[in-house]
């Protein structure tokens, strides 16, 4: 393992350099990175788009959760051995609003109230469209997605925002979008598979299937007793799978304009958690198994395999909630619940669940090579922290083997924070973990952020190449690759 911290250090950050990338970045740039440590890879041909919440204060005043900040898209475009950095907001009709009038107009899910107390904040139900978790190239149009509304189009060469997207008339106003689409790979061409949950007493999931010129191919709608919180999905050949998770929502404090939504959350660890099996062919049934509770944000990857579905997916063992008085910039890593990685095989036959660990590093945000998706594989990519021991930010990027058991590990601490990895196939490789890991990373040591590149296969060489931006970038969530080359504008 290669780090640039003692592997002997207890804590291997400091709260304070963790909390830079906790700022908001409210200039917008355009640049070619010229300052490079190392070589980009000259196969490295494309546009990473990457989406998070870039806007954490309005006119100074502090957002009670990142999760509540305006989106911004950043895009990074590789073309020739050279890099050119764009960032812009989305332009939703919150933001703008809000940045007129120069204070929060918007209640936020995570618990940002408006100010003026309770009473000002009671019976308002009115989100802003954040459109600040996911981004995405397909079909032509390049979407910013936050999975409670309708994704926002923008230009993928500007990233000026279009507007308010529709997917040809598929989505009424309102209706919700998952900001974790998968794609598929297949014989007759790949797949955009993504779905919207409307939860309730009784939860509705419709899944749809868009073609590569972002035609929907395929729409399937399902029910499923209780209210589900459901984040992200699986896709196998067979099956669509949805995990819900055992929480429940007591409106009434959101209601009455004491807490936002998302803080009325509650765990149920007495209850399981079901894993409902949703058949792509829409002539078979639906199947609901359960197993042990524990909370999943995100999957890793899912497949077939002589007859059983396997998942493996990011689990924690209770919900990891924020508290209504807690600041999230003064968090205690050692009393929130961190994530890990499980596997778990499902016998649809014989209607069982098995699950194991595969790793007890806490770790969040998996990769893998895009060929794989869908399909049996052998190595995953993901963001984890420097020791294995005890929760912290995330500071490295781990590779596992999930074959052989093991892993490989690259670190950014103690002052480097990392993002989300991408994974890009190297051109003609043979090899599935041939490929470039990009990550964006915060660096505390002068409050700017770096894209590092890393050889898939062999992580802990190091970044074959680093690309210091001028700025630092807030944490973000989301992003993804393509290989198309928008060419740089108005420089």
């Amino acid at each position: 393992m290669t780090t640039s911290a003692s592997s002997t250090l207890d804590r291997s950050y400091s709260l304070q350099n963790w909390q830079g990338g906790h700022q908001s970045l409210k200039e917008e740039y355009s640049y070619w990175i010229d300052e490079i440590d190392g070589q980009i890879p000259a196969d490295l041909q494309g546009t990473l788009f990457r989406n998070g919440p870039g806007m954490l204060d309005v006119n100074g005043e502090l957002l009670h959760h990142p999760f509540d900040g305006d989106g911004m898209i950043c895009a990074i475009t590789f073309d020739q051995g050279r890099a050119h950095f764009r960032n812009r907001f989305v332009r939703t009709e919150g933001y703008v609003a809000e940045q007129a009038a120069g204070k929060i107009l918007y209640r936020g899910v995570f618990g940002t109230q408006k100010p003026g107390g309770w009473m000002a904040n009671a019976f308002d139900l009115n989100f802003k469209n954040i459109a600040n978790t996911n981004v995405i190239y397909w079909g032509g149009k390049l979407l910013a997605l936050w999975e409670a509304d309708q994704p926002y189009r923008l230009d993928p060469a500007t990233l000026e925002t279009i507007g308010l997207d529709d997917l040809s008339g598929l989505l009424k106003p309102k209706t919700p979008f998952s900001a974790h689409p998968r794609i598929v790979p297949g014989t007759d061409g790949s797949r955009l598979v993504n779905f919207s949950v409307q939860s309730g007493p009784i939860t509705s999931i419709t899944v749809y299937e868009f073609d590569e010129a972002g035609k929907c191919v395929a729409e399937r709608k399902h029910t499923i007793p209780g209210f589900a919180f459901i984040h992200d999905f699986a896709v196998t050949e067979h099956y669509y799978i949805f995990f819900q998770n055992p929480v429940t929502l007591n409106p009434f404090p959101f209601l009455v304009g004491l807490k936002g939504a998302g803080e009325c959350l509650e765990f149920q660890p007495s209850q399981p958690t079901k894993i409902w099996l949703i058949p792509r062919d829409a002539q078979q049934p639906v199947q609901k198994l359960t197993t042990d509770a524990c909370f999943v944000f995100h999957h890793a990857n899912s497949f077939d395999q002589d007859g059983k579905v396997i998942v493996d997916s990011v689990c924690y063992d209770t919900f990891p909630s924020l508290d209504a008085g807690q600041e999230f910039r003064e968090i205690d890593f050692d009393t929130v619940p961190s994530g890990q990685l499980w596997r778990f095989t499902i016998d649809p036959e014989a209607q069982t669940v098995q699950r194991e660990c595969i790793t007890q590093h806490s770790c969040e945000f998996p990769t893998l090579n895009p060929a794989k998706a869908s399909h049996p594989y052998q190595y995953l990519f993901i963001g984890a922290t420097h020791t294995s021991t005890r929760n912290a930010p995330l500071q490295s990027i781990l590779k596992l083997d999930l074959k052989s058991g093991d892993q490989e590990q690259w670190s950014a601490a103690p002052e480097g924070f990392v993002g989300e990895p991408i994974f890009v196939p190297k051109a003609e490789a043979d090899r599935e973990d041939a490929g470039w890991i990009l990550s964006l990373i915060y660096n505390a040591a002068n409050h700017r952020s770096q894209l590092l590149i890393l050889d898939g296969e062999n992580i802990s060489q190091g970044p074959v190449a680093r690309l210091h931006l001028t700025h630092h970038v807030p944490y973000g969530l989301h992003g993804t690759f393509t290989p198309h080359v928008f060419s740089p504008v108005d420089l």
